[in-house]
């Protein structure tokens, strides 16, 4: 499934998807813990503004899907941000009593999970030989 000139392929519109879907509900759960509780710790924090970033951004990466390099810087990037918020999530959440926290807690792994196989995927389909090097010569012809 490689990436097309016109847009993103099949499988990175659906990880795409699954990204945002997930940050959307992240980003819910957390202004919602906001509205009951002003006074959060500053990793509730970084992950209610990774979830922000995540739904706003990720809406501009389906229009990135021509420019394979700026994907992947892209998706590089978000995956080392989730993964603090996967192990801030961790740390908080896992002995908790409470649905919500360990749903926070498994989004958050869904979205580094996606962001993370976008990451190898476009790695592949950015180094697979397929790139152009230069021009080539051949023996006996004219220049």
């Amino acid at each position: 499934m490689p990436l097309s000139t016109r847009g993103l392929s099949p499988l990175f519109l659906a990880t795409n998807a699954l990204i945002w879907i997930s940050s959307v509900i992240v980003m819910g759960i957390v202004s919602y813990w906001f509205s009951t509780n002003m006074h959060q710790p500053d990793s509730i924090i970084y992950i209610e503004v990774i979830s922000v970033l995540t739904t706003v951004f990720f809406l501009g990466a389906y229009f990135l899907g021509a420019f394979l390099h700026f994907l992947h810087l892209f998706n590089l990037i978000f995956s080392y941000l989730w993964l603090v918020a996967v192990v801030f999530t961790a740390t908080m959440f896992t002995h908790s009593r409470n649905a919500l926290a360990h749903t926070v807690e498994a989004f958050s792994f869904i979205a580094f999970f996606a962001l993370f196989f976008n990451v190898l995927y476009s790695w592949h389909l950015g180094y697979r030989g397929e790139r152009v090097h230069g021009t080539t010569h051949h023996r006996g012809a004219r220049v």
